[in-house]
């Protein structure tokens, strides 16, 4: 007897285990292999007291400073509740007063963070202690004008960073459809950026031109934005981790913005970039918690596939997602955004066609995004807490893995045999 095997895929906060179905044969790509830190704790500390490119933060600070801890979102999975910490006990080493530091959560146009959100990233004793708020890019007294790029991009940046005599920010470094990786000034320039810095950084114009890849920062037009934007902000210093396909931290650097970013965009090349040998008929990809808690940054798995430098599927192929999705598509400004625009338009191509036409507000990118991946391929979207917003999108609901292999579809059949025709 024939013995399949077991393939593995994020869910929530677990997995799902399946099997192809047994006239399929696969491909197992996985990020390569990367020892672990033992203790992030330590390695941060070591970190900020060996900076790349800078003096230690404590040297940066002063007594009277007044500083901006920028930090990430409940949808990124950075470990900021071990990374602010060790950045506080070095400003308290500098004698930097409580009161004269605000953690700032950038948001982008995500919906604002809960108590319960800011007390698992940043952990309950930072959170009495200190001053923690959120970012809201659609409130322009709370903006800094800081002018335009040479190609016309607008930027802006939080008031409370901008006056900061220290801004710091927190990040995690990780393919990224649009900056090529994360990390480094974005979540400063985007988390805690304008609308109008949004809108334009994921206009379409951005998304289709062929520098702004997964994995592609130089000749990206976008990463040069952030870098702009980051540094007219004033951004002094950043700790950024590379995390392994577990969240694991495999490595923690700080320092001077750009020339850090550059030391962590080497390591996680070589753990993100793997080879693919061909382009399939269908692609099993999930992103886990907390990426799957909505649609909007579910669809992630898909789109990064699909923006790939060679997109890993074939026209007319299809994309099984596993998800939970608890959150639908999602809570904030920008998720709603997302989901008008793909349910009002009757199909993918009209949708690509009318936003080339009139341009979008910031988060209904991912419309104009996910309408381009549905105008040639396929989306199943598996174990949703949420299918009727799955539908909404104009994608297909399964209960199990199972289901989403067996759905009838020209795409699984030879129209001329009925045999099962995928790779």
């Amino acid at each position: 007897m024939r013995t399949y095997p077991i393939y593995h895929v994020p869910y929530g906060k677990t997995e799902l285990a399946f099997e192809l179905p047994s006239a399929m044969r696969g491909t197992l790509a996985l990020s390569r292999p990367a020892e672990p830190l033992a203790d992030l704790g330590s390695a941060a500390a070591h970190a900020l007291a060996h900076p790349v490119n800078s003096p230690p933060l404590r040297e940066l600070a002063e007594s009277g400073s007044r500083v901006c801890i920028v930090f990430t979102d409940i949808t990124r999975a950075c470990p900021d509740h071990v990374l602010v910490p060790a950045m506080l006990a070095e400003l308290e080493g500098a004698g930097v007063k409580d009161e004269n530091i605000t953690l700032l959560c950038g948001t982008g146009l995500h919906r604002a963070s809960s108590p319960e959100e800011k007390r698992i990233k940043l952990g309950k004793g930072v959170v009495d202690r200190y001053r923690v708020i959120d970012h809201d890019p659609t409130n322009g007294e709370a903006l800094v004008d800081l002018g335009k790029t040479k190609e016309g991009i607008p930027l802006s940046l939080h008031r409370t960073a901008y006056e900061a005599d220290l801004l710091i920010a927190t990040g995690i470094v990780e393919p990224h459809q649009y900056a090529g990786y994360s990390g480094g000034g974005k979540t400063v320039a985007i988390g805690a950026g304008g609308e109008a810095v949004i809108a334009f950084t994921h206009g379409p114009s951005m998304v289709d031109h062929p520098g702004t890849r997964v994995g592609k920062i130089e000749g990206n037009l976008f990463q040069a934005a952030v870098r702009e934007a980051s540094r007219k902000g004033g951004l002094k210093f950043i700790v950024n981790v590379v995390q392994d396909e577990k969240q694991r931290p495999v490595a923690v650097y700080a320092g001077e913005p750009e020339a850090t970013f550059v030391k962590l965009v080497e390591a996680a090349r070589t753990l993100y970039e793997v080879p693919i040998p061909h382009r399939y008929d269908v692609a099993v990809a999930g992103v886990g918690f907390p990426k799957d808690l909505n649609l909007y940054q579910a669809t992630r798995a898909v789109s990064y596939l699909f923006y790939a430098p060679t997109c890993v599927l074939k026209e007319g192929g299809v994309f099984v997602l596993p998800a939970s999705t608890p959150e639908g598509v999602g809570q904030g400004l920008g998720e709603r955004r997302f989901l008008e625009k793909m349910g009002s338009a009757p199909d993918a191509a009209s949708l690509v066609a009318e936003l080339r036409r009139t341009g979008y507000p910031p988060g209904a990118q991912r419309a104009f995004i996910m309408a381009k991946v549905l105008e040639k391929t396929h989306v199943v979207v598996v174990g949703s807490q949420t299918p009727d917003t799955v539908k909404a999108l104009k994608m297909i609901p399964a209960l199990n893995m199972n289901d989403a292999f067996q759905r009838p579809s020209p795409l699984y059949q030879d129209r001329r045999k009925g045999t099962a025709k995928l790779k």
